[in-house]
């Protein structure tokens, strides 16, 4: 139960400090950020915030995780976002300043009575990074499922906002590296073990093969060989995704995985926050800068959700 509170804790922490430090650079090009990289946590910026204060992807995150204090329900994950959108449920500071087009449409979409598993949109252009960026709780509930039903979950959950198949794949691949994190093993270790376990698991699902193709530098290649200026930091799910990877396997802490996500530019927020949830598992909670911890809002209430989740899952 120990153990489980503390990766619960070094995973939402580890997305929110990660969000908090993006979130006054969001936007600004890499050539920009390069001239004054983000070295620790500063305020203002883009959005002209305090300092520590996080955005939709940790809300979001934060959402997920309180419905799964519960059991298990996605009228309760959806409409937790709904209470976020319309009335800053776990937002920061009391409201809600920032939110993609796709989980926007969404959210209407239930509040206008679909069901969340239908909310989302399934086509190919909608696949920005709004449901990777907050699936991380869902690697408490489904940890020890069997692999069919982590990823029929994992599909649902993300459906909610974002239900084409590559979105899909992108949060289940991220919730096995960070699944693998919490059983002891070696990044470089996972990285090569998904590279043989996730491309024949989609093939038994019949999936697109053009699709699975589009994960090949992370599936095939190696991504830690390449040059920065190969890793996109756009709002696109394959994007995020593979910057995230990159920035855990190019790095050796915490600190140094999510600045580089930060630094890397454009959606600085999301990238850092993607790259913060299996960092903090990876090198756990004592891991994240003391400094940064101070800022972060609603600190007191992060710890308490982690308690309440670990405790719900505790029992199950």
């Amino acid at each position: 139960m120990e153990d489980l509170n503390y990766n619960i804790k070094s995973g939402l922490f580890g997305v929110a400090i990660g969000d908090a430090l993006g979130v006054p650079v969001e936007f600004r090009s890499r050539e920009t950020i390069l001239q004054k990289p983000v070295t620790d946590m500063i305020g203002y910026g883009t959005y002209n915030l305090p300092p520590g204060t996080f955005s939709d992807d940790s809300s979001m995150t934060f959402c997920l995780a309180e419905a799964l204090t519960h059991d298990f329900d996605l009228n309760r994950i959806g409409g937790n976002f709904v209470k976020w959108y319309h009335e800053n449920f776990w937002t920061a500071r009391g409201e809600v300043f920032d939110i993609g087009i796709a989980t926007r449409e969404a959210i209407n979409q239930i509040s206008n009575g679909e069901q969340p598993e239908f909310a989302g949109n399934t086509d190919a252009s909608s696949n920005g990074n709004g449901s990777l960026m907050r699936i991380l709780p869902l690697l408490f509930y489904i940890k020890d499922l069997p692999i069919s039903e982590r990823y029929e979950i994992t599909k649902k959950v993300s459906s909610i906002t974002h239900g084409h198949i590559r979105s899909v794949i992108s949060c289940f691949y991220y919730l096995e590296f960070s699944r693998e994190i919490l059983l002891g093993k070696d990044k470089f270790e996972i990285y090569q073990k998904l590279q043989t376990e996730i491309p024949g698991f989609l093939n038994s699902l019949s999936i697109n093969p053009h699709e699975i193709s589009l994960f090949d530098r992370l599936l095939k290649d190696d991504i830690s060989e390449l040059a920065e200026h190969k890793i996109l930091s756009s709002g696109y799910v394959l994007h995020s995704l593979e910057a995230s990877i990159w920035c855990l396997l190019t790095t050796e802490n915490y600190k140094d995985a999510i600045l580089k996500a930060v630094n890397l530019g454009e959606d600085t927020d999301t990238t850092a926050a993607i790259t913060g949830g299996p960092a903090g598992l990876l090198y756990g909670f004592d891991s994240i800068p003391e400094s940064c911890m101070e800022q972060l809002a609603r600190k007191e209430d992060i710890e308490d959700l982690a308690e309440r989740l670990a405790e719900k899952l505790g029992k199950k």
